[in-house]
């Protein structure tokens, strides 16, 4: 089963890194991009087929390693 974890941070986090990216972006000239903030993809394959489990696992792995849930959101697709 494969899944993907999708890790941003939260409104409010000041992004020094998608600020940079917005900057570069204005420089190449893409005038119309009004921001950017960056995050990071996790494509996760898992050895179950039990999606509940997985569901379940995944966010143990997020709380515990792939997220600092105080500054960062997830979000959990399962294939």
């Amino acid at each position: 089963m494969k899944a993907r974890v999708i890790v941003t941070l939260k409104n409010g986090v000041l992004d020094p890194q998608g600020k940079a990216i917005e900057g570069a972006l204005g420089g190449l000239g893409f005038g119309d991009v009004g921001s950017v903030r960056q995050g990071k993809v996790f494509d996760v394959e898992l050895t179950g087929s039990d999606k509940a489990a997985a569901q379940a696992e995944l966010e143990q792995m997020c709380e515990k390693l792939l997220a600092n849930t105080v500054i960062e959101n997830y979000a959990i697709e399962i294939a």
